[in-house]
């Protein structure tokens, strides 16, 4: 009888840790304002990812350190992301970088340290830049607070 015990608690104990392994997101966990870094300047950014209320996200920029990017204060650059709940992240959306020609597409996941892995590639997702954004708890533009 105590040895079966020692196997039920190891059961459930590695039960738990796979759990935390393989959480699965909900689509409205990638809500939020993100800091994060351009892939072409040194300029650090807010944004904000919410619903759009029709079962997509967007994308808001909302503050920049960059003096010549605060004009783009306030653009949606991020479109049409849906949630995939089989592959656990965020997928087919589009990114328009300001100042860079075309449409990107992309998509998003949660790494395990909490960071958000947003890829945009162009064709194919080898053709691309992965950045990661950090959450944050509220906007850094008081003129713009933008979570539905």
């Amino acid at each position: 009888m105590r040895l079966s015990k020692k196997y039920l608690f190891l059961f459930i104990f590695l039960l738990g840790i796979k759990s935390a392994l393989f959480a699965q997101n909900h689509p409205d966990d990638v809500v939020g304002y993100y800091l994060t870094a351009d892939p072409f300047s040194d300029a650090i950014s807010q944004v904000c990812v919410y619903n759009d209320g029709k079962g997509a996200y967007e994308g808001m920029l909302i503050w920049t350190n960059d003096v010549a990017g605060r004009k783009y204060e306030g653009l949606i650059f991020l479109k049409n992301l849906v949630f995939n709940a089989q592959e656990n992240d965020w997928e087919n959306g589009n990114i328009v970088y300001p100042g860079k020609f075309g449409k990107f597409k992309t998509y998003m996941r949660f790494e395990n340290d909490g960071r958000l892995r947003v890829r945009g590639y162009w064709g194919i997702s080898l053709l691309g830049k992965t950045v990661f954004w950090t959450r944050e708890k509220e906007s850094r533009n008081p003129g713009i607070q933008h979570i539905r």
